[in-house]
């Protein structure tokens, strides 16, 4: 399989965006079945360049994660990117997972420092473990054999009391350390990934791709709670509708396809070198997405109707675009964990 680090470079050079999927592993058999059976064809079906498996909180869904990838690559012939965080494992046991991903044909990660617990009182590293991903990321380049990914955060990580720049300097330690490629935690601002981007290429001298991570609007109760989780800010503008629609669930889906279009349209004109969306194990919306960006590769997503222009949606993602010269673009030069 492909590294990930090649993917960017050569779409770079075709001009075309790097579309990927992020993935997780499910809680029941039935979650597993229509994973496998609908949800992974669906995906697969629109081509895209890869896809990330997370890691469960507390390293919970390890093993499963790595089968889920390997399945992935097997029965899809789709490159698939691991999670690998620092939660509940040694730096031994982390080196054996690594032998074991290689040695399956797994040669992507997605390095993160990792989420407790629910309900423990916040990060204890592991007793002969790491503390932070980039000791993830020089583990990874010392096995070899790996394209490695890190965490970015356009808002700062909500961890990082000393504000967003502080955060944005330690992200840099991590591709000094050896990250090929940057995915951004959720944002429904795009002000915000311009300046994150702006500042890590023009300050910091980062010279990776930088790949805005997107999650399409399902639910009012869900961007709520991942929101609640991330540190991520809503607009206003984007409250206001959201409890316009109250618990209109399908009507809130609606909207959020023609929200992440509009969001999606705005960064790719801005020259992002593709764009990973956090599906939530879901096809639908994405697939439609992706036909209203007229990128989309399937025959099902292909009859998806145009998104309506949706004034509450421009002014959200509050673009940016007009104003922006040649230099403020992506110059090519993740999810959520620190």
């Amino acid at each position: 399989m492909r590294f990930i680090r090649d993917i960017y470079a050569s779409a770079k050079a075709n001009g075309r965006p790097v579309v990927s999927f992020e993935l997780f592993t499910p809680k029941t058999p039935e979650g597993e079945r229509t994973l496998a059976q609908k949800t992974l064809p669906t995906l697969a079906a629109l081509e895209p360049a890869y896809c990330s498996v997370t890691y469960g909180a507390g390293g919970s869904t390890r093993q499963k994660t790595i089968d889920l990838v390997q399945s992935i690559q097997v029965n899809f012939g789709v490159p698939g990117m691991a999670h690998l965080t620092c939660i509940g494992a040694t730096r031994d046991q982390i080196h054996a997972l690594l032998l074991e991903a290689r040695q399956r044909g797994i040669c992507n990660l997605l390095a993160l420092r990792g989420d407790p617990p629910a309900g423990t009182a916040g990060f204890t590293p592991e007793p002969g473990g790491f503390r932070f991903a980039y000791e993830l990321v020089e583990l990874a380049r010392n096995v070899g054999g790996f394209s490695v990914g890190v965490a970015g955060f356009p808002e700062g990580h909500i961890e990082c009391r000393e504000g967003k720049h502080v955060d944005w300097q330690r992200l840099k330690e991590k591709i000094d350390r050896g990250a090929d490629f940057v995915i951004t935690q959720l944002f429904f601002d795009n002000s915000f990934f311009y300046e994150f981007r702006d500042h890590l290429i023009r300050h910091l001298h980062v010279n990776v791709p930088i790949v805005p991570g997107i999650i399409t609007i399902l639910n009012a109760s869900q961007i709520r709670k991942f929101t609640a989780l991330s540190g991520a800010s809503i607009p206003q503008t984007l409250i206001d509708k959201l409890h316009e629609l109250g618990d209109n669930d399908e009507a809130v889906a609606e909207f959020g396809v023609e929200f992440a279009t509009q969001q999606c349209a705005d960064l790719l004109r801005n020259g992002v070198p593709g764009i990973h969306f956090y599906t939530l194990n879901k096809a639908r919306s994405v697939s439609r997405i992706l036909a209203n960006l007229g990128i989309a590769h399937s025959t099902s997503a292909a009859h998806t109707r145009n998104a309506v222009p949706c004034s509450t949606c421009e002014a959200a993602i509050t673009s940016t675009s007009q104003n922006r010269t040649p230099t403020d673009r992506e110059q090519h030069v993740p999810h959520r964990h620190q």
